[in-house]
């Protein structure tokens, strides 16, 4: 018995022995399935040109794209073997910088794989909603006015009873007016500076003085305020994955350029419009 079936069970080596021996591999990357004068044309080909498919194209069926994948490349190949000489510059260019992105986003790739473990995640997600997390967030009313005085004058009625949701209906130019003047919960970097810093120096059932802002001038009664609840780990997982996964690549890009010897020399003359000229690089 061969060594490396020492400790194979009796009853499995049976069953291994009993398999049909395949007469040929499986078809994979290498496998030829077309030449053209030679050349050949491989499944792994016809996978990266599936690959680059629009979207719409990719959900077609594979047994409608096969052929019509294949057929393309073939004819490609003999496109590109009717083109005698010297491979033309732009060509060369294009392959060389298709290569050098591709290349940067396969690297991309193993730093992101290699990021957001669910390790990084919980102590992301402790560090960002921990103890104390939440910024305060508010329930308030308010009216709005035209001027001071009637601001004023509003403030007056409220302080000496009348019901603030009553007087927003039947006073206040906002669009809450018809709803009480309620603004529902919001935080303060919702509301404009100046209204914010007065809803932040209330006490819940105060009614303030009158706020100046650019949309007219307020009067603001606090209803409650609480601190924001953090969201569940599951919900905000993802998120946070991408963030420390776009963090890490920032990181290595950095560390890799801050390594690497980068040489930028002058050159004389040089007009940034030679961008456009495309007859440089024709030959």
């Amino acid at each position: 018995m061969p060594k490396g079936f020492t400790f194979v069970p009796a009853m499995a080596l049976a069953a291994l022995l009993a398999l049909p021996t395949p007469s040929r591999a499986e078809p994979g990357v290498d496998t030829v399935v077309a030449r053209v004068n030679g050349q050949e044309i491989t499944i792994g080909h016809m996978i990266v040109a599936h690959a680059t498919l629009p979207q719409q194209y990719q959900q077609l069926p594979p047994d409608v794209l096969y052929d019509a994948i294949l057929n393309q490349l073939i004819q490609q190949s003999a496109l590109q073997q009717s083109q005698t000489g010297e491979e033309p510059l732009h060509v060369r260019l294009s392959l060389e910088n298709e290569k050098r992105s591709m290349m940067a986003a396969d690297a991309i790739e193993t730093v992101m794989a290699g990021a957001a473990t669910e390790e990084e995640i919980k102590a992301a997600y402790d560090a960002r909603y921990g103890d104390g997390f939440g910024a305060e967030e508010y329930s308030a009313a308010h009216i709005l006015l035209e001027t001071e005085e009637a601001a004023k004058a509003v403030r007056e009625e409220i302080v000496n009873g009348a019901d603030f949701a009553e007087v927003a209906k039947a006073k206040s130019t906002g669009p809450s007016g018809p709803s009480g003047g309620d603004l529902g919960w919001f935080s303060a970097t919702d509301m404009v500076p100046e209204f914010s810093a007065a809803v932040v120096a209330m006490e819940p059932g105060a009614v303030s003085e009158p706020v100046q802002t650019k949309f007219g001038w307020h009067i603001i009664k606090l209803n409650e305020k609480r601190r924001a609840e953090a969201p569940a780990l599951e919900a905000v997982s993802e998120e946070i994955a991408m963030e420390l996964r776009k963090a890490a690549v920032e990181k290595k890009v950095e560390e890799l350029t801050a390594a690497a010897t980068v040489e930028r020399p002058e050159v004389e003359g040089l007009d940034p419009t030679v961008l456009r000229n495309l007859d440089l690089i024709r030959n």
